[in-house]
């Protein structure tokens, strides 16, 4: 049916169908094309309604274990290794980085962090014949029977889903024992298939843990240790399917199970994206990011995950919360999305997510700039800021993660490239007078037409100059951009020597940026010491997302815990002192990891007694047995 002039009368009929498509989430009924012809240039209105009709994403396996790690991150078949010549190695072919020789990286581990390669602490073999048995509750597992696409009470599946990847987690795994596994994992594969399952677990007093992409640095996916009834762990990979794209309207349905970076490339076959790519972005679920308020890496240009959901579904024990619309907004009382944004797994299971889309750029450049130093580089991006000139990703690194990324550098290859090198390094700090040990770096993406992207650059290299600072050129911003994917597995090689690392960020308004990161890193050191910390710690940071009143702060900091009682204890006290520092500086808890279990303490006094008692009551009402009892957000 072609679609009607804005001054045609729909009839009856066609009005109430048209309706039911947009009660049930469907998109608005255009002129449409089959899905095999839906990958040419233009946006024609696509649209599916018919079930097998729908997009199946790739997905891991059911058995994540066999091609992902179930003590470190990320594949089994990549990450750092120090090979037989004594040089760091990154190994794997998934990446471009892999087999990339970095003669200098060892060394740095060595003379910096102290590393030392006869002081080692491997990690142990698998337990899993030491695991509990699971506690089976025959009721549920019966009321379910059809309704997944699959249970498992296998140990090595429900170990896997025991977990996320805080430092306290992998270290568990690779010295200790988990406190409590998932007794079973389910695989539901639609939205039907969850409301069933929350029905039984409902009705026989069963716990569920909804687990996406198993990246959450909160302990948001630890069973409660005391917890006595049978825990599920709610595998959502199986719920991979894009329902429907809206190339008219510019918005997609999609389930909560897929993956960013195999959504992203299917979506690129009809010529769109999101544009939402967090870090994690290999391995993180949509239905992750929505329940834990995600940002992405380009947020300055595609909003956060708040900004690109138009209409979420979730599933909790008292029914299924959603809106009856999906218009771009709404005045109707508080928005019940912001209530599924950031619920953690403590309401229920996001099934469905209709977010917004757009055309893939035109023009991708990446960019970087050296500033003489931090401070510089703070004042440039806080004027582009002031102009809007926010690229799609604009990242200032300090000087110790400069140094740790130069360390990182690959092999040179011939004479060449080696003498190049030399006459960069000469120019910026012989002829520009940078010092090495106070210049930092700003990796920078611009995303968009190719006219405005070249306008926005060349304003940013204005602003830039006018604080000292210097074009790096694009092969800098590309290496620092991609270097975000792998450097998530050097703390697994750097555990192998008795070093111990973590991330955590914030976010403050740009008058505290300078103070905040100057004193955070200063009580990093101070805590360190107290705790008896052999050499000097490791702590640096970086800013990321920019927003026109601040932006988010991303820290680093480790130690060598040689020598320490409990390293994990010395660990805490030292996370719980600096996120403190963070509070007492300007900044808040948590810009986009959430809260979990480790950042609950500071759960009411974020969010007043008031707002953390309405939060109570939300939960009282959906849930009043607590099947989704996981233990986020409050007590």
């Amino acid at each position: 049916r072609a679609q009607l002039s804005p001054n045609e009368k729909m009839p009856t009929k066609e009005r109430l169908a048209e309706a039911g498509r947009h009660l049930s989430g469907q998109p608005a009924r255009t002129e449409a094309s089959a899905w095999g012809g839906a990958k040419e240039a233009t946006l024609s209105a696509t649209y599916s309604s018919q079930p097998g009709d729908e997009i199946r994403v790739p997905a891991f396996p059911m058995h994540r274990q066999d091609v992902l790690k179930w003590n470190g991150w990320g594949y089994r078949d990549s990450g750092f290794e120090i090979n037989p010549d004594g040089v760091i190695v990154f190994q794997g072919k998934r990446y471009d980085f892999g087999g990339t020789l970095m003669p200098d990286f060892l060394k740095w581990m060595q003379e910096e962090r102290g590393i030392r390669l006869d002081k080692t602490s491997l990690p142990q073999q698998p337990f899993l014949s030491e695991l509990a048995e699971p506690i089976r509750n025959a009721g549920f597992v019966q009321q379910v029977e059809g309704h997944h696409g699959g249970m498992s009470f296998e140990a090595e599946d429900r170990l896997f889903r025991s977990h996320g990847h805080t430092c306290q987690e992998i270290f568990a795994l690779r010295h200790g024992r988990p406190e409590r596994l998932p007794d079973a994992v389910i695989w539901p594969e639609r939205h039907d298939h969850v409301v069933s399952i929350v029905r039984a677990a409902h009705e026989h007093n069963v716990v569920i843990i909804p687990f996406g992409g198993g990246t959450t640095v909160s302990g948001a996916v630890l069973c409660p240790k005391e917890e006595t009834r049978m825990i599920v762990s709610l595998d959502t990979s199986k719920m991979n399917r894009i329902l429907w794209i809206d190339m008219e309207n510019m918005m997609a349905r999609i389930e909560a199970g897929v993956v960013g970076q195999a959504l992203e490339e299917k979506l690129a076959t009809y010529g769109v994206c999101t544009g939402h790519t967090p870090d994690s972005y290999e391995f993180s679920t949509l239905g992750g990011w929505v329940a834990t308020r995600a940002s992405g890496m380009k947020k300055n240009v595609y909003g956060n995950i708040e900004d690109l959901v138009v209409r979420a579904k979730m599933v909790t024990p008292t029914g299924t919360l959603e809106t009856s619309v999906q218009s771009p907004r709404m005045s109707a009382g508080p928005d019940v999305n912001q209530l599924i944004l950031g619920s953690e797994g403590t309401l229920g299971v996001v099934t469905e997510v209709t977010m917004k889309i757009r055309k893939l750029p035109e023009a991708v450049v990446y960019d970087s700039l050296v500033f003489p130093t931090f401070s510089q580089g703070v004042a440039c991006l806080l004027e582009v800021a002031k102009r809007r000139l926010q690229p799609a990703s604009i990242r200032l690194i300090d000087n110790e993660q400069f140094q740790f990324g130069r360390a990182m550098s690959a092999e040179k290859h011939g004479m060449f490239e080696t003498i190049m090198d030399q006459i960069k390094t000469f120019y910026v700090t012989s002829i520009k007078g940078f010092g090495k040990t106070d210049l930092a770096v700003a990796t920078l993406l611009f995303e968009g037409e190719a006219e405005e992207v070249k306008a926005q650059q060349a304003a940013i290299h204005s602003i830039a100059s006018k604080y000292g600072g210097i074009v790096g050129g694009a092969e800098n911003g590309q290496r620092g951009y991609l270097l975000t994917f792998v450097i998530a597995y050097i703390r697994d090689i750097a555990f192998d020597y008795r070093y111990i690392a973590e991330s955590f960020e914030t976010s403050c308004p740009h008058s505290c940026v300078e103070k905040l990161c100057r004193n955070v890193k200063e009580r990093l050191y101070a805590l360190c010491e107290a705790e008896g910390v052999e050499g000097t710690p490791y702590a640096s940071c970086r800013v990321t997302q920019l927003y026109d009143t601040g932006c988010c702060v991303y820290f680093y900091f480790g130690f060598l815990h040689t020598g320490l009682k409990d390293p994990m204890q010395s660990f805490h006290n030292v996370e719980v002192g600096a996120r403190e520092e963070v509070l007492a500086n300007g900044g808040n808890i948590s810009h986009h990891h959430g809260i979990g279990k480790v950042r609950k303490q500071w759960y009411v006094s974020t969010n007043s007694p008031v707002g953390a008692g309405m939060i109570r009551a939300v939960k009282d009402k959906v849930d009043p047995k607590n099947v989704f009892g996981v233990g986020n957000l409050l007590d």
